[in-house]
């Protein structure tokens, strides 16, 4: 059990609390930057904060607060300019320093701009990376946008998809370091699902966790495996400080406030060999429902949708003071420890865990990736058509979210030749 104090501490991400703090030392996906082909703002909530996301003409990203400091007109109505975005109530022009440019009227009175000159309004830095638009909230001089191995790799069709859940993060990230729910909430749980009693899957004989330099990694021994796989010799990764990754994608943990979270989903999947030279002009994004519109009930058919349904069914906040850890759950309470121990570093001026700031290092941060041989190499058709692999899988049915819109479907089978299943 956690103490309440400490749980909430855990939980709360508002400006002024140590995990806000905290978090705002790192750089979160909050957009695609394919949306931008079609708006021109977006209105933002991230870490308890109403912001607004533009892309002026000159394609400079900003973000600033939703509201213009002159009558708190919302931003997020207002139109981009060559440099800058600008209010639609009396034309206050802001860029995306979130210095005040222009002010129509006033500066034709004040040709000094005395006013101008006093008028700021809160902005945060943004950086477009592997088709996501990152943002930072957090103090001078910012780290690196991580540049993870994938997003360095060629001839790949990529995916974004964006889930608003109504729970607070940290129960949602402490999910990446949870191996044997797999077992139960995405294969024994189908099976059930499906109508079947069973059997059910290999049960899980062994599990570990183990610290690495950009968070934790997970190890597994199941009863049709070894420890000669790659499952136990090279895991899966809950990579620092709100995100999964297992070798294809990632999934990010974005907090929206202390009890939405936003859910990043970005995916790879290497084109057949025969479909090569292959470029993505533009990623696509959608977002993924969470509940059947016809019964109310929450969506159970792809894989992260049943992950949402136990992170929802903890409530808004998870009441740890009423939890009883197990042995598998070891790599729960390291993450936790490690979280209290970043929010005490960033207090006596040190970074905190997986801060990036090496040019060089980051032009490619390698990571350990089962399966690594044929993201980089690719497969043929024949090959993924006829494997029964994971890798063969997600190359015929997109297992993950709901909701896959046909346009994308249909980019993806341009792309690839396989006709994929939603």
């Amino acid at each position: 059990m956690l103490e309440q104090d400490r749980n909430e501490r855990l939980m709360q991400v508002g400006p002024e609390t140590p995990m806000g703090k905290l978090m705002r030392r790192y750089w979160h996906p909050i957009a695609a930057a394919s949306e931008f082909e079609d708006i021109e703002t977006k209105p933002v909530r991230l870490m308890g904060e109403d912001l607004v996301l533009y892309k002026d003409r000159s394609d400079t990203y900003g973000l600033v607060d939703r509201h213009c400091p002159h009558r708190r007109a919302d931003l997020s109505y207002g139109f981009v300019e060559d440099c800058g975005l600008r209010c639609n109530y009396h034309g206050w022009l802001f860029d995306e320093k979130g210095d005040c440019i222009h002010q129509p009227y006033e500066d034709t009175i004040d040709p000094e701009s005395k006013l101008r000159g006093q008028v700021k309004v809160k902005a945060y830095k943004v950086q477009e990376l592997a088709g996501l638009l990152f943002a930072y909230m957090g103090p001078e001089p910012a780290p690196l946008v991580p540049n993870w191995e994938p997003f360095t790799w060629k001839n790949g069709f990529v995916r974004i998809v964006f889930t608003e859940v109504p729970c607070n993060w940290f129960q949602c990230q402490e999910n990446s370091i949870d191996p044997v729910h797999f077992e139960w909430m995405h294969d024994n749980w189908s099976i059930r699902l499906g109508g079947k009693t069973g059997p059910y899957t290999p049960k899980h004989l062994k599990v570990d966790f183990k610290e690495f330099e950009y968070g934790y990694s997970y190890h597994r021994v199941k009863e049709d495996t070894d420890e000669n796989n790659p499952l136990w010799t090279v895991g899966r990764n809950c990579l620092w400080p709100n995100m999964l990754f297992t070798g294809e994608h990632f999934e990010y943990r974005v907090p929206i406030d202390d009890e939405t979270t936003l859910s990043v989903g970005w995916f790879f999947n290497r084109v057949p060999k025969e479909k090569e030279p292959f470029e993505q002009k533009s990623i696509p994004s959608w977002v993924s429902p969470v509940k059947d519109e016809e019964t109310g009930r929450w969506i159970t058919s792809h894989v992260m949708n049943q992950d949402f349904v136990a992170w929802v069914g903890q409530g808004e906040q998870a009441d740890r003071t009423q939890e009883h850890l197990g042995r598998s759950d070891k790599g729960v309470a390291m993450i936790r420890k490690q979280f209290f121990d970043d929010m005490e570093a960033i207090e006596r001026g040190e970074d905190p865990m997986a801060t990036i700031r090496d040019e060089k290092l980051n032009e490619c941060i390698e990571l350990p990736i089962i399966g690594k041989e044929v993201f980089v190499n690719g497969m043929t058709t024949e090959e993924i058509v006829n494997g029964d692999g994971q890798l063969s899988n997600v190359m015929k049915r997109f297992a993950f979210q709901v909701g896959q819109p046909d346009h994308i479907k249909q980019a993806f089978e341009d792309a690839t030749g396989i006709k994929q299943e939603d």
